[in-house]
């Protein structure tokens, strides 16, 4: 892997540009509202990304607020390297570091998992038994990965049997890249596939697909093995012109795609998952081979989300999301309560790029609601996607609710191109960027 990583990287310093100005330029630089003085008691549930950068804008906003975040996690993880740890680019410390680490001083992090919320009494209660009065809510404890949907899987298959799953974390990461290492050097065939549900980064099953098929056509070589990849939906990407893209790209790697198929069991014995398929009203199941598996399981929202009677009642009512106005981030029936991230019920948005956009408007209106006033900020859906294609190589996609590509660097970077400067915005300049996003800087 030394010689592909050389390759990726042996242009960083590609016309004298330098990785800062690179992270600045997408970072953008906020313009310093004057601080409001504020006796109020704001709750933020969650300390990933979403809830620790409005914690800190929120601190640079607010003269005198209580601000009390509540998670029990020790770690903090930078979820969009999970793929390049899973294509062994990255080692798991990459994603790694420790909650405590992005927090400014005037704000009390309680230590502990939420572990229910009372709207109408406007209490949020832990898992250690604390009873957190507030005035204002921001819920943002990112979402459930339901493993146990699927028969016959635990995690701790994972590296073992040709078994991967790059979702559930740094450790996972790094064990499903050794499990893809020794497919992409004995070939045979890989089945991948991604979940009916809602998910985090819709890409990702597709920077795996092409990632391994990458390294494996420069180590065991064509011809010596196949790539399946396996989805409920009827097209490879939410976006039909994206969609379309990706469907070329399979077509011209021999990549073979299964629409309309749902992963319902894995037999890890047989190597042989089975898939539940729909054709008008029959339904029926189906066995695919595999001698490396990448799953990602169904996903949802927190069982205390659902409990508090914070859903929506009228769709996703399977997974849960938040029931938010989709331009506002705020709740439809609980205006002091807002949703930020992956929890959030919004069309689109479960990307650390569609938080560095939603964060800004919930601040807006948060701090509005304080003045006595209404905000004026909106989200539009934007939604970033850096696609990677080959080692060195991206589409940077961007688009909106609409479906419509709204570019960042337009006629500077094409969206539907492969090309090694977006591979750079993924593989560098996004950490830098995401970090200064948690700072509140971007």
């Amino acid at each position: 892997m030394s010689d592909l990583m050389r390759m990726a990287t042996s242009r960083r310093g590609f016309m004298g540009l330098g990785m800062a100005g690179l992270a600045a330029a997408v970072a953008g630089t906020p313009a310093q509202a004057a601080k409001v003085s504020t006796r109020a008691r704001i709750v933020i549930i969650g300390a990933g990304a979403a809830g620790t950068a409005i914690a800190n804008r929120l601190v640079d906003r607010l003269d005198g607020a209580e601000i009390t975040l509540v998670d029990g996690r020790k770690q903090h993880l930078y979820q969009p390297g999970l793929s390049l740890v899973a294509a062994g680019l990255k080692p798991a410390g990459y994603v790694t570091s420790q909650t405590t680490d992005w927090l400014p001083s005037g704000v009390t992090l309680v230590a502990e998992r939420a572990a229910g919320i009372d709207p109408e009494a406007k209490i949020v209660s832990t898992e250690g038994g604390q009873k957190l009065a507030y005035d204002y809510l921001i819920v943002a404890p990112g979402l459930v990965l339901d493993y146990d949907a699927i028969e016959g899987f635990s995690l701790d298959m994972v590296g073992q049997n040709g078994i991967g799953s790059l979702y559930a974390g740094p450790e996972y990461a790094a064990k499903t890249w050794d499990a893809a290492q020794k497919f992409t050097e004995e070939g045979g065939v890989a089945l991948m596939m991604r979940p009916e549900t809602e998910m985090k980064c819709a890409g990702a099953p597709l920077k795996h697909a092409f990632l391994i098929d990458d390294i494996a056509r420069r180590t065991v070589g064509e011809g010596k093995y196949e790539i399946n990849y396996a989805a409920p939906q009827g097209a490879l990407f939410g976006v039909p012109i994206v969609a379309e893209k990706v469907r070329m790209l399979f077509d011209d790697r021999g990549i073979s795609s299964h629409m309309g198929h749902t992963m319902k069991s894995v037999d890890a014995d047989r190597k042989r998952a089975t898939f539940e398929t729909k054709v008008g009203d029959k339904v029926s199941t189906v066995e695919l081979p595999y001698d490396y598996l990448h799953v990602i399981p169904p996903q949802r929202a927190p069982d205390m989300i659902r409990e508090s009677g914070l859903s929506w009642s009228d769709r996703w009512v399977d997974q849960g999301w938040v029931e938010c106005d989709p331009q506002t981030m705020r709740h439809r029936r609980y205006p002091e309560i807002f949703a930020l991230g992956d929890v959030a019920g919004v069309p689109k948005g479960k990307t650390a790029a569609s938080v560095k956009f939603q964060v800004p408007v919930v601040e807006d209106h948060l701090v509005a609601a304080i003045e006595g006033k209404e905000g004026t900020a909106t989200y539009d859906g934007y939604t970033s996607c850096p696609l990677i294609t080959r080692v060195g190589r991206a589409m940077l996609i961007e688009f909106d609710y609409k479906n419509n590509l709204v570019p960042s660097f337009p006629g500077v970077i094409a969206p539907l191109e492969e090309l090694w400067i977006s591979w750079l915005m993924k593989e560098i300049a996004l950490k830098a960027t995401y970090n200064a996003m948690l700072r509140g800087k971007a």
